[in-house]
């Protein structure tokens, strides 16, 4: 068994179809359905069994496949860390952020990408979870989230805490500040996280503090979605201040909260005791700055 084995393996894992592996590894389907079968017969162990047209895998293909993409990731870190060794900060960066801390990334990148021509961005949207799985699985290697979150295995920085305020329809009131107990008269729209708990679970918690029940009219995961609705004046929603940044404004207005301690704080994360690029190390002491 050797690395070349491996990617076949794990091309015809992740396609399903030799066919398919086969376009993708541009090279003919015979002898990648050979390598298939001289690696099943080097191990005595069938790895994948057939389903109509698509191939599934077998328990032991399973294990193989989950182990192949480990050497594989080492192997690529290895090759990209010899690489910077020997020429400096180059190739693509990929970078997962939230869509409410995507204001942290502009400037950022600008200034980057002056210092460091060589180096591209490859940039992905989502949420706190699912982010942290892409990083888990490699697909990217620095992510901005917010917290709450399960920290095994991520190393972090820090961002700023973020205070919350009221969003409304441009024109809907002339109050500067609000209290908590007049937030209970409004109808909210409020940022739901669909995985583990978020800033939802942190204005409610808030509410209740307060000993106040708010009339939540609807849970949304995405920020502009929200602003659209409060713009079209179905009611307010609560976000964290810098948020606001990434979104135009036209139409709405923000109210302070005055006797509230509604707060967001969000992080740069990263794999702990993995391999990061030279790229990344240098984009995480720009945060730092």
């Amino acid at each position: 068994m050797d690395i070349k084995q491996l990617r076949y393996f794990s091309a015809i894992a992740e396609e399903g179809q030799i066919t398919r592996a086969a376009k993708r590894l541009h090279m003919a389907q015979p002898p990648l359905s050979q390598q298939l079968k001289s690696l099943e017969q080097e191990l005595e162990v069938c790895l994948v069994e057939r389903n109509g047209k698509e191939l599934e895998l077998t328990q032991g293909g399973r294990v193989l496949y989950e182990k192949a993409k480990s050497i594989l990731n080492q192997m690529d870190e290895l090759v990209t860390e010899i690489k910077e060794v020997d020429e400096g900060l180059k190739g693509v960066l990929s970078i997962g952020s939230i869509k409410t801390g995507f204001s942290y990334l502009p400037d950022r990148l600008k200034v980057f990408r002056q210092k460091y021509p060589k180096v591209t961005f490859r940039l992905r949207e989502g949420d706190t979870f699912t982010l942290a799985q892409s990083l888990i699985k490699r697909e990217i290697e620095l992510a901005i989230v917010r917290y709450p979150l399960q920290m095994n295995g991520f190393s972090s920085l820090s961002l700023p805490e973020d205070e919350f305020v009221l969003i409304v329809p441009q024109g809907w009131s002339d109050q500067i500040t609000i209290k908590i107990t007049e937030l209970a008269e409004i109808p909210l729209m409020l940022l739901h996280r669909t995985n583990w708990i978020g800033l939802y679970e942190v204005v409610i918690e808030e509410f209740n503090r307060h000993g106040v029940n708010p009339e939540i009219i609807c849970e949304c995961g995405d920020a502009a979605m929200l602003l659209s609705l409060v713009r079209a004046g179905v009611g307010a929603t609560l976000l964290p201040q810098s948020t606001l940044e990434a979104f135009p404004m036209n139409g709405l207005q923000t109210i302070s909260i005055e006797d509230g301690t509604i707060n967001s704080q969000s992080a740069l994360i990263w794999l702990k005791e993995r391999y990061i690029s030279k790229s990344a190390v240098q984009f995480i002491d720009t945060f730092k700055d």
